[in-house]
This record gives structure tokens, sequence and C-alpha cells, in this order.
């Protein structure tokens, strides 16, 4: 099965303009760009034919084809990843794509490489993505962000047999305060998706979805027109995973690298 990591990324965020190239402090004091960090981290992940880059900005081709990456070009009206991978589909051979978010450097390769044996498994899945479940630290980053207003990570619910119910930029399920269980019951998506090609397709033809546009989460718009998604629930080992969602994400990240 001929699998591609593609890594879409786009200047013009809404809540971080130009995220791709902000800057992180490494270990030994250096920094590098958010782009680099997870196109070295796509290189990490066993069993991948090829990784690309897919962008609608010359700055992000400039400096990805700076430290040696291969990029796609892309159209400015992909409205998310999933698009933007869909649209660089013609330009690739694939049995299966992988996309791995522009914003996810922290992204062990264990995580994508469990996406792909559950996609070689799962002939129900359409697409497929992580989930992790919250340790008490992460939960309360979770109840944090909440507190102060930012749109932080992401939740996740699932069936018994793993195929999504739901996802949220709200913590689901509910948790009354001060009566969080062990183990925490909540799980954080995480932003990796697996998908055939054939259903990456079929969601390019889609029109974007009530829940999708409300929550600004693409992955539902797989579950609005009745395909499944299924939700891997991987382990951290040790690791402590987080999205540079909001320019206050990058201390959290960078706190991660310095104690790697």
């Amino acid at each position: 099965m001929k699998t591609v990591i593609l890594i879409p990324a786009r200047y013009a965020s809404t809540r971080y303009p130009g995220k791709p190239l902000a800057e992180l402090r490494q270990r030994d004091g250096t920094t590098k760009p958010l782009i680099r960090m997870t196109w070295e981290a796509a290189q990490a992940v066993a069993g991948v034919d090829a990784i690309h880059v897919a962008t609608d900005d010359d700055r992000i081709r400039a400096a990805c084809e700076g430290f040696g990456a291969s990029v796609l070009m892309t159209s400015p009206a992909a409205a998310n990843g999933t698009e933007r991978c869909a649209d660089a589909l013609d330009r690739i051979e694939a049995d299966l794509v992988v996309n791995l978010q522009g914003d996810a450097p922290l992204t062990p390769p264990w995580f994508v490489e469990a996406l792909i044996e559950r996609m070689r498994t799962d002939r129900e899945a359409a697409a497929a993505t992580p989930v992790l479940r919250c340790d008490r630290q992460t939960y309360e980053m979770f109840v944090e962000d909440r507190r102060a207003g930012r749109v932080g990570g992401t939740t996740a619910v699932f069936d018994r047999l793993g195929h999504g119910l739901y996802f949220s930029k709200e913590l689901i399920p509910y948790i009354a305060p001060g009566r969080v269980p062990d183990p925490v019951p909540v799980f954080h998506h995480v932003g990796v998706y697996a998908y055939r090609p054939d259903a990456l397709r079929a969601y390019a033809g889609w029109p974007e979805g009530v829940l999708e546009a409300r929550e600004g989460l693409e992955q539902l718009r797989f579950l609005e027109n009745g395909a499944t998604v299924a939700c891997v629930e991987v382990e951290a080992r040790g690791r402590v995973f987080w999205e540079l969602n909001n320019p206050e994400d990058i201390p959290r990240i960078e706190a991660v690298l310095e104690g790697a």
C-alpha cells in the first residue's frame, strides 16, 4: 500500500496569521519554523513512500524548499487541510493519504503508524484519526483555555467499535467541576488523518456541513455525510502532545522541547 504524507500549510490563518513560519526555540537554544518541525516529525514515520508540503503561499514554499522539503502548490480556495490534500491528489500516486497538519510538530511517529495499520484492517473506515486519553495535566490545560475564552484542542467521542460519534472544540463528555475521575474519560483528538483517496475525492465534492461550520472542524463533514471515521486510541508513552492553535501555545510547546 503506497502511503504518502501531505502537510497542508496556509499563511492566512484567522486565529494566527503566518503560523507555519512561527519560530520555536529548540533545546539547544536555536529556533526552527513550525513547518520544518512538522516536516521532521513526518520523516520519522515508518512505512511512508513520500512526504510533501501542500500550500498556496510562496513564503511557505520558499521556506520549505530552503530546508529541502518537497512542495506542492495548491489552490487558495481550499477551505481546510482536507480540501488542500484533495486538491493535491492529482499530483501524487497513493493508496493511502496521511494529512499531518502543519501545527502538530509534537506528533510521535507511532500515532501515524497506528493510523496506517488501522486503515489496512478496517475496510469500513473512510478515514482514521488518533485520539489520546487526557491525563490530568492536559485536561486542566483544556479547562484553562475554556476559562480564558481560547479555542484550544479538540475532543472526541466514539462508539464501541472506535468509530467517531462527534468531535468538538468543547470538552466532551461533560464532567462536573471537582468530580474528575481517574482515568479521565476525555479523549484529545490529534490533528492527523489517514484517508482513502476515493473518500478524499468525495469529501471535496460535499458542501460544508452545518456542524462543520459551527465547530470549525473539517472532519465533521465526513460524519455529516454518513462516512465512517475510525478513532484510533494511541498511547503517549511519556510524551506530551499539544498542537499550536494560538500564540499562547508556543511556551507550552517550547517547554516540552526543552525537556525532551
